[in-house]
């Protein structure tokens, strides 16, 4: 990731008692219960809690993706009521269109903005040369594996260059060594860039490796349990996470209360 130039206020974001209800046929369900969080300017903020508790319901509302039935979500000082053209947002899936080659893709967005053939692929250039992709520029994403792929998709968030960047469990799907090279290569493109980054995942590990703060949820109706800050020195080393003095006694704090709340959402069901 580039230096973000943005003021400190477009890279805060704040969450102000935020509740989030869905009606189908009738019934309403609570997801989203009272949430509020500040969250700083290049800050590295993991969501932790069990499935269904409403990490990508409030990763959702960050981008304007979806509506707060109560509450306020914020970009430094401006209200966020539609959808957020501040911030990048890194799905599950890589999400590249398949009759575009990498570079296209990685372009794709200076393309809808209106930025010259020329230019927009000599920046897609650069940032697939830091995230290891130099020589696959012409492949279609059929022909890439599933961490190549994921790696184009993160070159086209970062292209566009937000202030803030979202994820949501960007590394789920791949294989352990493929997510542990990529949870290096995040951290590299991040270090230095003064981004802010809220990263949802279900991986205890991963959120220690990389985060700054560490959000647990409660079971549905999500929300916050508690937050803890990370105080493993950076630069970390994610290959070796687990031999980092500190980590067992912070991984056993947060597995107990984490387990807590996986186990009240099972007996739900």
């Amino acid at each position: 990731m580039s230096t973000i130039s943005a003021p400190a206020d477009a890279r805060r974001l704040t969450l102000d008692g935020v509740y989030k209800v869905y009606v189908s046929r009738g019934e309403s369900l609570l997801a989203v219960r009272d949430v509020s969080l500040d969250i700083q300017p290049g800050e590295f903020v993991a969501f932790l809690g069990p499935s269904g508790c409403g990490k990508s319901t409030v990763l959702n509302m960050l981008a304007g993706l979806e509506r707060v039935t109560d509450g306020r979500v914020l970009q430094g000082d401006r209200a966020i009521q539609g959808v957020n053209t501040g911030v990048g947002y890194i799905t599950q899936d890589d999400n590249l269109l398949p009759w575009r080659t990498l570079l296209d893709n990685v372009a794709f967005p200076l393309e809808l903005r209106g930025v010259g053939r020329s230019e927009r692929r000599e920046q897609a250039h650069a940032l697939l040369r830091s995230v290891g992709l130099e020589g696959f520029e012409r492949a279609y994403p059929y022909e890439l594996s599933g961490g190549m792929r994921k790696r184009g998709a993160i070159a086209r968030t970062l292209l566009v260059d937000e202030p803030v960047i979202l994820m949501d469990e960007p590394f789920g799907p791949l294989d352990a060594q493929t997510r542990l090279l990529l949870q290096d290569e995040l951290l590299r493109l991040w270090s230095g860039s003064g981004k802010t980054i809220v990263f949802v995942t279900h991986d205890l590990v991963e959120a220690i490796a990389l985060a700054d703060r560490i959000v647990i949820f409660t079971s549905v109706p999500g929300t916050i349990k508690s937050v803890h800050r990370i105080g493993i020195p950076r630069p970390r080393d994610v290959f070796h996470i687990y031999e980092t003095d500190g980590f067992s006694e912070l991984f056993d704090v947060l597995w107990a209360e984490l387990r807590e709340e996986i186990t009240k959402a099972r007996a739900r069901h």
